[in-house]
């Protein structure tokens, strides 16, 4: 027999949910069997499957150990191997249910491989590392980032360390209360404020997305210049709606392609960033946010903001152009608050 005490961040979920991730190779025919015969009880009474837990309920598996071992997931492990030469995440902020993160270019949000390196990765690494996180509870419950940056583009990224921080995290996302805005360098001189909008239908053969008129998903990209030239200009674009590309893809269609970027961009121009800066990926950097009024759980990020320093990189060729209009407002541009 043994006995499963149920956490606060396993609190909130169905019975037969913490089942599935706790016993992960047992079929679910084999969990409901199991229930229905009373060898899996609730707080020492028979359960559905369809029952809400809370903190501190008591799970019974009356089932040999050979069985339990059999069907058991031993903690999943962070793909970052030992060695790894690459950057890693800043941390901007942190409580006990929310990471703030600076991503650095070159690293997934998410794996996508078993291979890759990613910000989740590095997440349950420094919760392990910290003793916030044991192997124990990673078993039925697993930290995450909530939003999702390009490998390419560097800056802030949301992880929910708890699930009261995971839920609200992803309700902010959805209902899209939590301001994000980003920095991007764009071909061209653009004078005024503006608002982008328009239709993205993705390819996912070639992991593209372009602009239409009446296609699936509407999307809004709102920009405002901070510094400009006869050859480019300093953005700060709201991301209104958070689409794949979303920034990349509309800017460009609107004749102002980011610099450095090999999918949307312009080549001849992408080329001479390369020689004169060695820009190599494109200057696109989720620089700040600014959480909405939050009256429930995680009432104390209420109306906060964070804001992330941009690369090195991209920090230089702000620091070396020449710019006609905004010389100040570009500098300061490096120096956000932390």
């Amino acid at each position: 027999m043994r006995e499963l005490k149920v956490t606060e961040n396993e609190a909130g979920q169905r019975l037969d949910k913490l089942l599935r991730k706790y016993l992960e190779q047992a079929p679910s025919g084999f969990l409901y069997k199991m229930l229905r015969k009373k060898n899996i009880v609730l707080n020492k009474k028979k359960a559905s499957g369809k029952e809400i837990l809370s903190r501190g309920d008591v799970i019974c598996l009356f089932l040999s150990e050979e069985t339990i071992q059999k069907f058991l997931v031993g903690p999943k492990q962070s793909g970052i191997p030992k060695g790894y030469q690459g950057s890693l995440p800043q941390i901007i902020y942190e409580d006990a249910h929310i990471l703030v993160l600076n991503k650095p270019v070159g690293m997934l949000s998410q794996k996508a491989a078993p291979q890759d390196v990613s910000v989740s990765d590095y997440v349950i690494d420094y919760l392990m590392a910290t003793g916030k996180l044991t192997a124990k509870e990673l078993q039925t419950f697993r930290p995450s980032v909530c939003n999702r940056l390009d490998r390419n583009t560097s800056g802030l990224i949301l992880a929910g360390t708890s699930l009261a921080g995971l839920q609200t995290l992803s309700a902010l996302l959805k209902d899209r209360t939590l301001a994000k805005y980003y920095l991007c360098l764009v071909k061209g001189r653009i004078q005024k404020q503006g608002v982008l909008t328009g239709y993205l239908t993705k390819d996912t053969l070639r992991n593209q997305v372009r602009i239409g008129r009446e296609e699936e998903k509407e999307i809004v990209t709102q920009y405002d210049p901070i510094a400009w030239n006869q050859e480019m200009t300093l953005l700060k674009v709201h991301l209104v709606t958070g689409r794949t590309h979303q920034i990349r893809a509309h800017l460009a269609s609107a004749g102002h392609p980011l610099a450095g970027d090999g999918k949307y961009g312009d080549d001849k121009w992408n080329l001479q960033l390369k020689k004169r800066y060695g820009i190599r990926c494109q200057l696109l950097h989720a620089y700040e946010m600014h959480f909405p009024v939050i009256k429930q759980e995680l009432a104390h990020l209420s109306q906060k903001s964070f804001q992330a320093p941009v690369p090195d990189s991209f920090g230089a060729l702000i620091k070396e152009t020449v710019w006609e209009h905004g010389q100040q407002e570009a500098f300061a541009a490096l120096h956000w608050k932390k």
